[in-house]
């Protein structure tokens, strides 16, 4: 029976905003790795300001940046592990 092993990820945002702009930086961090997204907003000078939801639209932006990149670092391991996979395996066909 295989055993449950159970992480811990830290997921912070750090907010600069004035009243017409929200910049968010949101940081994962896997314990073994760090990564980052970066979402932004701006009021348009004809809309009410509304800090809420320029916060919640740069928070999206942020994560949907982050996700991009954890995507993306995954699709590489994939490959690394399927390039070594298959190096064993022609390597194994060598030899015999």
């Amino acid at each position: 029976m295989s055993e449950t092993v159970m992480n811990h990820w830290k997921l912070t945002f750090t907010v600069n905003e004035d009243p017409d702009h929200c910049d968010i930086v949101a940081t994962l961090d896997t314990g073994v790795r760090k990564y980052t997204g970066e979402g932004r907003s701006r009021r348009n000078p004809d809309d009410p300001s509304v800090p809420r939801v320029g916060e919640e639209l740069a928070v999206a932006r942020a994560l949907h940046d982050l996700a991009s990149h954890l995507t993306e670092d995954a699709w590489h391991m994939i490959e690394a592990y399927s390039k070594r996979s298959e190096e064993r395996r022609v390597g194994k066909e060598c030899r015999s």
